[in-house]
């Protein structure tokens, strides 16, 4: 699966590129159909320990699902992000094998 990660007023290193890769390509093992997703990190500039951004967004056919967590942490972010995700997905799985 493409992933297109965004980083925004950062420059992201090498290993937290291959962090949002494993965790998002995990993903597929719950919806086989997902096109490609799009990964935003995002650093607020406020005072706030919790300014880190993490919005994912996943293309399926026929839909788009996006989660958006605000975390200390883009670790924490992702993975929470992606815990959603697969909620998501799982459901939508479900739903289509009930059609």
């Amino acid at each position: 699966m493409k992933v297109n990660l965004h980083a925004v007023n950062f420059n992201v290193d090498k290993k937290l590129v291959d962090f949002v890769q494993e965790k998002v390509d995990k993903l597929e093992k719950y919806y086989d159909k997902i096109v490609s997703s799009d990964v935003f990190l995002k650093v607020e500039n406020t005072s706030d320990k919790e300014n880190k951004i993490v919005e994912i967004k996943i293309n399926v056919p026929g839909d788009d699902f996006v989660v958006k967590k605000i975390t200390k942490s883009f670790e924490e972010g992702i993975d929470l992000a992606v815990d959603s995700l697969e909620r998501i997905l799982v459901k939508r799985k479900e739903k289509l094998r009930t059609i």
